[in-house]
């Protein structure tokens, strides 16, 4: 199975080899999460699907979508200096103290209703 490195360093690398990074200003990169993230959602627009539900084309668009997200994340995240990795631990770390088990456990209120 890949790493987070090693998929990190191929996305760097595709980047660069087509002179891309020049477009990439955090905004932009920021703007794209969002653009994708709405194409993810439109697989499931007008539709109440569930997992069982899903067709191989609706995964194979899944994947495809969550993929652009989470690839956008990774160009911002590296651009800015953030080490994603440990920014979801920490943030894991944050909710975990938010959302302790006992009270949150079943529930899907917010923080603050618990």
């Amino acid at each position: 199975m890949p790493s987070y490195e090693d998929a990190r360093r191929e996305l760097r690398a595709f980047v660069e080899a087509r002179a891309w990074d020049a477009f990439h200003a955090p905004k932009d990169l920021a703007a794209s999460v969002a653009i994708e993230a709405g194409e993810l959602l439109e697989i499931f627009q007008w539709r109440d699907l569930h997992v069982g539900d899903l067709t191989p084309d609706d995964r194979r668009r899944i994947e495809e979508e969550i993929a652009d997200v989470t690839m956008y994340c990774m160009l911002l995240a590296d651009k800015v200096g953030v080490d994603l990795p440990s920014a979801i631990l920490g943030k894991l770390k944050a909710n975990a103290a938010k959302y302790p088990v006992e009270k949150a456990r079943g529930r899907a209120e917010k923080y603050d209703r618990l």
